[in-house]
């Protein structure tokens, strides 16, 4: 079983926002304190895009083909994973941390543990592949238990 000791960062992340929480006491009765939130404005991809897909032609008489515009607004979310884990490289450098839990959705997951640096990686504790970021905060402590628990 993982436990949530007192100072362990617990990071609830999805692909446009980020909460740091620090625990305040003990794994039996986690409180956990908002200490930080990073959000990211990612309008959708329509709204970023500047024009409509432009064509190329195939080679043959009068044929052409449609190109896929670039996806901007996941891009976004791909960086703000990537920015996501050079800034918990920052603070670990720092020591501010020594234990860490992270709660994301899958997707965000699978990006941070590409970009995470090795220092940040041996002090994750646990990782949890749920989206908890619009949840409050007493309902992630006894989700984030119950998934500690069950490890």
């Amino acid at each position: 079983m993982t436990e949530l000791k007192q100072g362990t960062w617990i990071v609830v992340a999805d692909s446009e926002k980020a909460l740091f929480l620090r625990n305040l006491t003990d794994h039996e009765n986690p409180n956990l304190d908002v200490f930080d939130e990073e959000e990211q404005d990612n309008p959708s991809d329509r709204a970023q895009s500047a024009n409509r897909p432009g064509r190329m032609s195939d080679g043959g008489p009068g044929q052409r083909s449609a190109l896929d515009d670039t996806d901007w607004h996941e891009l976004a979310k791909d960086r703000f994973a990537a920015d996501l884990a050079e800034k918990l490289y920052d603070e670990a450098h720092k020591g501010h941390f020594d234990k860490l839990v992270i709660v994301a959705s899958p997707q965000v997951l699978g990006v941070l543990r590409e970009e995470m640096h090795k220092e940040v990686a041996d002090k994750v504790i646990a990782e949890v592949p749920k989206t908890l970021t619009n949840h409050p905060v007493r309902e992630i402590e006894k989700l984030v238990k119950k998934e500690l628990d069950a490890t």
